[in-house]
């Protein structure tokens, strides 16, 4: 029935008509037959593909949407909390009920939007909210919802809560959490908060990444785990009042619906949540409910309710893994002591092998020591959220700072497992093959020497480059350069917008440690990707520019750095480095600009006679002042854009000009710009074209 459900809902998610009409010849043909499992298997398959037919309309509907322009008012609902996004902005989803234009307000019950603030809001899912600002009509998606446009918020004001008394008990409940458990305190913290609501929004990106590359992302991708633990917790609760079985049953539903609250509907959320709500009902109409039963019937009932589910990949991946759970746990090592040990070992195993298919199709490798990391992790996770449920529940702080400390211990185990292998789609099947050949006692011996010798060399970090190279690191529409030595030593300049993106490329060059790293301005494309890096690689020092603002990013990246024990110096021009063959001197800025970009930390390096020029985003003022020197290689400033003077560039661009940039609607790089390169004769990269160019310095 699951299975027939899911199949109708994606064939009705992707072709719609087409599949609701298959379903019904397939109905039909059954129904003659009049056997009751096809015929229900077949009604499965229709009313999945009608569902997952009606979602697609919806979210057709809100993506084509037509929307009012310009500053207004609109009035409706937060579905959403606040979320960080993009340097001090934070995002939200609504939905709204009114829009007020020309001073007058008119019922409209649009389409979802999302919100930007750069002002932190109280605003809680649930709320209702009036924002003021300007409506961008761009259609897209936040969080795996649709939405129709943006509103660039200059006000939020929250008018009113939600009235059903599950909303509030959940809020209340998540606020006091927050309250708790702040996840702005560290990143053990943070993760404590992922632990117990969902919400990692205060963990540092590059320990999400750790958490994904070891294995470990569900364990804040809050499930049944986390679902036994609260209505444990509310058994006790509920305990001094005597209750019967069936009216505890039922008090336990309605707790289920504070819980889905507290951890905001996430689809691994609600898939554990209806398991566990059909087993209950269940108990209250006398009628036992297994594991297998529960689980099927969730993923049929959700399904049909709502069928964009059938292509969300974390619901895919929530149904896949416990389903590999219910296989392993108790069956893959049955009769081997110590019995939990192979039993937590067989479940983790199980649950890796189910959701393979779908990290590889989603991700592109899957960890290949997962198990191993879910063993070490799964009593400290478990120890944790216990630990802090109870000093959330009792409001003792002793309980939580405990259980913060225990999820640091978590966190020392991704990080220390995110270096492990990762296996690619060959990867994987030459370790199935490698397991089937286990069987034979003959081939054992081959197996393992093979095996030891890829593990060996799969562990081996790449090797520093034979003569000094400096690497411009496709880091998408921003900078980022990474200078290498052959003694192992490394700078970075700038690093991009997206700190994962920033440290898989640092993990494909080998790099554990930089001796320097550079922030040439606060802008997010240049020093978002900077967030929690010396939490992930060692970093021996940090220039930043000599500016008494350099803007909220900035003073995060050196907040950090000095709560690490990394020194930051501030630079102007003058300030000179050497690390390994490379000579780093600073020609700017040269005094205080009015313009951010004017402010650049501008770098000469040397190495072996080659010259380097990195400006960052020094424009026409700031160069002008810039003492004359050619380079072999110009990273040309700003992206490539009109920002820059041409006389400059001619004066300065030697053989080699790198442009970093991404997609954009920034018009980078400028027409003319490149039209001037291709008239000098220059060689011209484009990091968006050419990928990480690398260019050697013997």
């Amino acid at each position: 029935m699951a299975a027939a459900t899911w199949f109708g809902a994606l064939g009705g998610l992707r072709v719609r008509w087409p599949a609701v009409a298959a379903g019904g010849a397939a109905l039909l043909a059954v129904a003659l037959r009049r056997r009751a499992v096809p015929i229900l298997a077949a009604g499965a398959l229709v009313a999945g593909a009608a569902s997952g037919m009606l979602a697609a309309g919806r979210i057709a509907a809100t993506l084509e949407a037509d929307l009012p322009s310009g500053v207004l008012t609109v009035a409706g609902r937060a579905r959403s909390d606040p979320m960080p996004w993009g340097g001090n902005a934070e995002r939200f989803i609504m939905v709204p009920t009114a829009v007020v234009e020309d001073g007058a307000r008119r019922p409209w019950g649009g389409p979802a939007l999302a919100v930007v603030t750069t002002e932190p809001v109280a605003v809680m899912a649930g709320d209702e909210v009036v924002v003021t600002g300007r409506l961008r009509e761009v259609a897209g998606w936040v969080r795996g919802d649709p939405v129709a446009g943006t509103i660039q918020a200059k006000t939020v004001t929250r008018v009113g809560n939600d009235g059903t008394p599950w909303f509030r008990a959940g809020n209340a409940l998540r606020a006091r959490v927050h309250t708790m458990v702040p996840g702005e305190r560290d990143p053990a913290t943070a993760l404590l908060a992922g632990f117990l609501v969902g919400d990692v929004s205060q963990l540092p990106e590059p320990d999400v990444r750790a958490l994904r590359r070891a294995g470990l992302s569900h364990f804040v991708a809050v499930s049944g785990s986390n679902v036994a633990l609260f209505l444990g917790a509310w058994w006790l609760v509920v305990a001094p009042l005597r209750l019967g079985p069936r009216l505890r049953a039922s008090l336990g539903l309605g707790a289920l619906a504070v819980f889905v609250v507290l951890t905001r509907w996430e689809s691994s959320v609600v898939r554990a949540a209806t398991m566990a709500g059909l087993v209950l009902a269940g108990r209250v109409v006398g009628i036992p409910v297994d594991a297998w039963t529960a689980l099927g019937g969730a993923v049929t009932l959700l399904l049909v309710t709502a069928g964009d589910l059938a292509g969300d990949v974390g619901f895919q991946l929530s149904v896949a893994a416990t389903a590999g759970v219910l296989v392993g746990a108790g069956r893959l090592f049955a009769g081997r002591s110590p019995r939990w040990l192979w039993t937590i070992l067989g479940a983790t195993i199980s649950a890796q092998a189910a959701v393979v298919p779908l990290l590889l199709v989603t991700f592109g490798s899957v960890p290949l020591l997962a198990p191993v990391a879910n063993l070490l992790a799964a009593p400290l996770v478990t120890a944790a959220t216990s630990l802090g449920g109870i000093g959330v529940a009792a409001g003792w702080d002793l309980p939580v700072r405990v259980a913060a400390r225990t999820a640091g211990g978590v966190l020392a185990v991704a990080r220390a497992a995110a270096g492990w292998p990762q296996l690619d789609v060959f990867g994987v099947a030459a370790l199935a093959v490698g397991v089937a050949a286990l069987r034979h006692r003959s081939l054992r011996p081959v197996v393992l020497i093979v095996a030891a010798v890829l593990l060996v060399a799969a562990a081996r970090p790449p090797q520093p480059p034979a003569v000094p190279t400096v690497t411009f690191i496709d880091v998408g529409q921003g900078d980022g350069v990474l200078l290498r030595d052959p003694s192992g030593a490394a700078v970075l300049i700038d690093g991009g917008r997206e700190p994962v993106v920033l440290l898989d490329a640092l993990a494909r060059y080998g790099i554990g440690r930089l001796s320097l790293v550079v922030a040439t301005h606060g802008d997010v494309d240049h020093v978002g990707g900077l967030e929690g890096l010396t939490g992930a690689v060692g970093v021996d020092r940090i220039w930043a520019p000599d500016h008494p603002d350099g803007g909220d990013l900035l003073a995060t990246l050196t907040a950090e750095a000095v709560a690490g024990g990394v020194p930051v110096e501030r630079v102007r021009d003058g300030v000179v480095a050497t690390v390994g063959a490379f000579t780093l001197e600073t020609l700017g800025p040269r005094r205080r600009y009015a313009a951010d970009n004017d402010g650049s930390v501008v770098l000469w390096v040397t190495a072996n006679g080659h010259r380097i020029l990195l400006p960052g985003d020094a424009g026409a003022v700031a160069q002008e002042e810039l003492p004359e020197r050619r380079a072999d290689v110009l990273l040309v400033p700003h992206h490539g854009s009109a920002t820059s003077d041409p006389g400059w560039i001619e004066r300065t661009v030697g053989e080699v000009a790198v442009i970093s940039v991404g997609e954009n609607t920034y018009g980078h790089p400028a027409p003319e710009i490149l039209e001037l390169l291709a008239r000098l004769g220059v060689e011209v990269h484009l990091t968006l074209v050419d990928g990480d160019v690398s260019i050697p310095l013997p």
